[in-house]
């Protein structure tokens, strides 16, 4: 059978830039190990899977696959995804609105659309969870993973941290942009600290650039230690677990997160995150995006 698909470059304004995604338009009958091969077939970071809904109220099932396995929720497929059915125009036979929800693993996931004089420029999503905040992680630990000294890694807003809104992720501060520049991930300190089953394998770093601003890498073992250009759900969990430890009770709480830019693919992700009574209430992350290809697969 015939397949859809297209491709995107998320979170950015120009072409190969940003983190590629390929979606699948017409998944309807594929099961979870056709999905899987059909996404080490495009071997980008992720691959989205469009279906149906369960719920005809909502635009679509989505399922997010990696090369090694299957996801419960992401951000930049959500985005690319919502951004190229807004492009497309209709789905299951019904017009694809400015706001859509899909159904995914984690729980339901509202998009907005943002557009520009007309035209369809991104998406941005809400996340389907609340924040949650895990384990802690000794200083030295991170230094050790990212080849640093340990006195780079920056602790006094908070210590190394899991977190999540939907998939969790450890995030540490790091002193400087330019120390960013300086990581040299060490694969074995990585698979002591970082063990299958012991948690978060993702390790997001971060740098302030202004009160609002920052730039970050992100590292992942599969198994050898890879590098993502933009991780649309750690940049908004991030600007939670920021929310969170501010002092600021009530309110919106703005964050731009660079990301990719060390790779050459630099990505820009836009964060909004809602307070009240000093409680997270709403978490959303979003961004450009921009059309690559488009073609058939045989599957």
């Amino acid at each position: 059978m015939k397949r859809r698909y297209v491709t995107l470059d998320v979170f950015t304004e120009t072409k190969f830039g940003g983190n590629p995604l390929a979606v699948v338009l017409d998944a309807e009958g594929l099961d979870g190990d056709a999905m899987q091969a059909i996404t080490r077939e495009f071997n980008y970071s992720e691959t989205t899977f469009v279906l149906p809904p369960a719920d005809p109220a909502h635009t679509a099932h989505v399922r997010i696959f990696t090369p090694s396995g299957e996801l419960p929720f992401a951000g930049h497929p959500n985005v690319g995804t919502a951004f190229a059915l807004a492009r497309i125009g209709t789905l299951f036979g019904r017009d694809v609105a400015g706001t859509l929800v899909f159904e995914e693993q984690a729980g339901l996931v509202p998009m907005r659309i943002l557009s520009k004089g007309g035209d369809i420029t991104g998406a941005q999503l809400t996340a389907p969870q609340r924040l949650r905040r895990g384990k802690t992680m000794a200083p030295a630990a991170i230094a050790a993973c990212l080849g640093l000294p340990e006195s780079d890694v920056v602790a006094h807003k908070h210590p190394p941290q899991a977190a999540g809104v939907g998939t969790d992720f450890m995030f540490a501060q790091l002193r400087a942009r330019e120390t960013l520049a300086r990581v040299r991930p060490n694969t074995d300190a990585f698979a002591q600290h970082f063990p299958p089953g012991g948690g978060p394998r993702s390790l997001f770093a971060y740098a302030r650039s202004g009160a609002n601003a920052v730039f970050s890498r992100m590292f992942f073992p599969v198994p050898d230690i890879r590098e993502d250009p933009a991780t649309g759900s750690a940049a908004a969990a991030l600007a939670a677990l920021l929310a969170d430890i501010s002092p600021r009770a009530d309110g919106t709480q703005r964050l731009n997160i660079a990301q990719g830019v060390e790779m050459g693919r630099p990505s820009m992700m836009r964060s909004e995150v809602d307070k009240s009574a000093g409680t997270i209430t709403a978490v959303r992350i979003g961004g450009s995006c921009v059309a690559v290809m488009e073609g058939l697969i045989d599957a």
